[in-house]
């Protein structure tokens, strides 16, 4: 377990999670597997702009720190998988309410390329739950991102996400996409659906439910 104090020398909680998650990619690396064991091919492919040794040295980290572990799935996959602990787990609402709070700088840039558990993460952080609850909607999503299916439950306010398993059926809504961008352009610019599709994004289901789910996602307003 990391000592608290090597870095700042401070007893405040902040700090300490700091020393924890602060070097960098650590906490994307926490993000990237908040839905679910990863290889560790598939974090290097989430997160391309990290090398394999970094990689290597923030798991070792955050394992050290009791928020990663890994197991070896039996044969014939036998392949080692990284997840997060319960405690790692624990970490989300912090780390959603952290990007909540950054997406009011008028630098934030969501032109930037997302993964697809960081657009699915979004949702999450971005839903008006109250506007959710009121609108009585409850329903299973289904999102299709760069090949990576996910399963969104979209009842009494809130979005639990999870992994969808192979064959599993794709809810009563699908939204697939190659890429995020065109996904963040229809549910944050709210691009009309026409307009979306052509840029690529596929929807199956009852155009009208589509626009009521889109409509109870905003980004937060800019700062200034």
């Amino acid at each position: 377990m990391i000592a608290h104090g090597k870095w700042y020398g401070d007893a405040c909680g902040t700090a300490f999670a700091m020393e924890l998650v602060g070097e960098r990619w650590s906490m994307l690396i926490l993000r990237e597997l908040m839905l679910g064991g990863r290889r560790f091919s598939d974090l290097r492919a989430a997160l391309p702009g990290l090398s394999a040794k970094v990689l290597t040295e923030r798991l070792a980290g955050l394992e050290e720190a009791g928020l990663v572990t890994r197991r070896r799935l039996p044969p014939p996959a036998a392949v080692q998988l990284y997840e997060l602990t319960e405690w790692g787990y624990s970490a989300e609402p912090a780390i959603r309410e952290l990007g909540r709070w950054a997406a009011r700088s008028p630098a934030h840039n969501p032109q930037l390329p997302l993964s697809p558990v960081s657009f699915m993460l979004s949702l999450r952080t971005m839903i008006d739950r109250e506007a959710a609850a009121a609108s009585g909607l409850d329903l299973e999503i289904g999102f299709t991102l760069a090949g990576e299916s996910f399963l969104a439950a979209l009842r009494g306010g809130e979005l639990p996400v999870r992994r969808a398993e192979p064959g599993e059926t794709s809810g009563e809504l699908h939204f697939e996409a190659e890429i995020a961008l065109p996904l963040l352009r229809l549910f944050y610019g709210k691009q009309p659906l026409d307009e979306a599709e052509q840029a690529g994004v596929r929807i199956t289901g009852d155009r009208n439910l589509a626009r009521r789910v889109i409509a109870l996602f905003a980004l937060p307003p800019k700062i200034g």
